[in-house]
């Protein structure tokens, strides 16, 4: 065959295929994405029947897999969303409820600052620990009293949060609450409580 008609029979078989290549590019693609960037992706979309396929897999720990930029867990995302059905099937795969984010956010702490009184209830049904700090030393309960909840208040103060536990910037929650004119009903709360040396700010413990 002469030369020139032996390459434009490559050329047009070379060009006949890339369609083919291209369509079948994604696949291999999609099947690279691991088993813990689809899980969150299917607790992100609220698809909680994909999140449940997942940890139906022998072995895994999905449930308390972290998002490897910010850190978050599903836990923290169904609590972004105040999602009451998200955090019950969370809860019943045994997912962290102490687990922290990249701020050190625990799921407890985002639903205080949230005003999210019903994931509080929750959370406190798991005894999830109260008196845990993110990075600027703040407890559920300091949040709590920074957005006047008197209702989160009470949950946290009957699950054992202590008011007298110090930011980063000295103030107990105690403190905040007493005076603030504002917080009447939540100082009032606090008042029963016994008073104890303000504690420091604590970082996570490793």
């Amino acid at each position: 065959m002469d030369s020139s008609l032996w390459r434009s029979a490559l050329l047009r078989l070379a060009l006949a295929a890339t369609p083919v290549l291209l369509v079948a590019l994604p696949a291999p693609a999609a099947a690279q994405f691991s088993d813990a960037f689809n899980f969150l992706k299917a607790i992100r979309d609220n698809e909680l029947g994909k999140a449940q396929e997942l940890l139906n897999k022998p072995g895994n720990t999905l449930v308390n897999t972290r998002d490897s930029g910010t850190g978050e867990t599903a836990l923290h995302i169904v609590v972004k969303r105040q999602d009451v059905n998200g955090l019950a099937f969370l809860l019943q795969k045994q997912a962290n409820a102490n687990v922290r984010d990249r701020e050190n956010n625990t799921p407890l702490i985002l639903a205080a600052g949230a005003r999210w009184t019903e994931g509080v209830r929750i959370l406190g049904l798991v005894k999830a620990q109260t008196n845990l700090q993110n990075q600027l030393g703040e407890t559920a309960l300091h949040l709590a009293v920074a957005n006047r909840d008197a209702a989160t208040a009470k949950l946290l103060l009957d699950a054992g949060a202590s008011p007298d536990i110090a930011d980063s910037t000295g103030t107990t929650a105690r403190a905040a609450a007493t005076n603030d004119p504002r917080n009447a009903a939540i100082a009032r709360l606090m008042k029963d409580i016994p008073a104890q040396k303000p504690r420091p700010a604590q970082g996570p413990s490793l």
